[in-house]
């Protein structure tokens, strides 16, 4: 006889999963969509087992969905996350997030003399780079990479 240890989570009527973000960027999810103020139950895994990524973390999180401009957050922060929306206790779409061509007012522009910082103008980046997650500054063209990101 197998001894297994199983971690049994109810499931959720409705309410949305996060899958497959990279363990790095659990914690990172959770603050940029402001999870850790959501009135509603919210289960975080990290550093959980996975076939095709070796390690990822998960979110699921009661009553809660998703606009485009938060799964566009996502998308910057964790690339490989899939959105699982469950209504009445079924699966109702499951999708990965895109990396968006365009990001407007998501990000804050890292160079301080840019006309976003000084004034009250909303942000607007293009996606040069979706891999290496690089993006160009519309006003100042500088470029913002990955470890820069800084969420509005």
């Amino acid at each position: 006889m197998e001894n297994k240890k199983h971690l049994n989570v109810t499931a959720i009527e409705n309410g949305t999963v996060i899958d497959h973000i990279p363990s790095n960027n659990v914690f990172k999810v959770l603050h940029i969509l402001n999870l850790e103020h959501n009135k509603h139950q919210v289960l975080v895994g990290d550093n959980l087992e996975s076939k095709k990524y070796g390690k990822k973390g998960l979110i699921k999180v009661s009553n809660t969905f998703f606009d485009a401009n938060e799964i566009n957050k996502i998308a910057l922060a964790a690339a490989t996350a899939t959105i699982i929306e469950i209504r009445n206790f079924e699966v109702v779409s499951k999708k990965q997030v895109g990396v968006p061509d365009e990001v407007i007012n998501i990000v804050k522009c890292f160079n301080p003399n840019c006309i976003t910082n000084v004034e009250f103008i909303p942000t607007k980046f293009t996606v040069v780079d979706k891999e290496a997650m690089k993006l160009q500054c519309h006003y100042c063209e500088k470029i913002t990479v990955k470890n820069n990101i800084v969420f509005l």
